[in-house]
């Protein structure tokens, strides 16, 4: 199974992930990710609060795929968090606006 076998850069290609690590977290997101609004429903005394935020989510079974994303990101200084074994969520509101400038919307 594909998810299963060891993924890790050749030096040759970290040194371009590095040099274009921008280019290449938007390739990522464009492949298996998304932007959404998440809409959370918090039930109180007095009734229900509804909020809702901009998220993008990456999504991969492989590990070393999501690391790879991961490191990216930190390479960036952007925060994100693993949800659940294969999805990765960058949620916070400064993280969500520096990836705005630079991933686009999906064609």
């Amino acid at each position: 199974m594909k998810h299963t076998r060891k993924i890790e850069l050749a030096d040759w290609q970290q040194e371009i992930v590095d040099e274009h690590t921008e280019e290449f977290i938007r390739g990522l997101i464009h492949s298996d990710g998304c932007r959404s609004m998440n809409r959370v429903r918090r039930p109180l005394k007095d009734g229900d609060r509804w909020y809702e935020y901009p998220r993008y989510t990456f999504s991969n079974e492989s590990k070393d795929i999501q690391r790879i994303f991961t490191n990216a990101l930190d390479r960036l200084d952007i925060a994100w968090r693993q949800m659940n074994r294969k999805n990765i969520s960058v949620a916070r509101r400064e993280a969500v606006a520096r990836l705005d400038e630079f991933v686009g919307p999906k064609y």
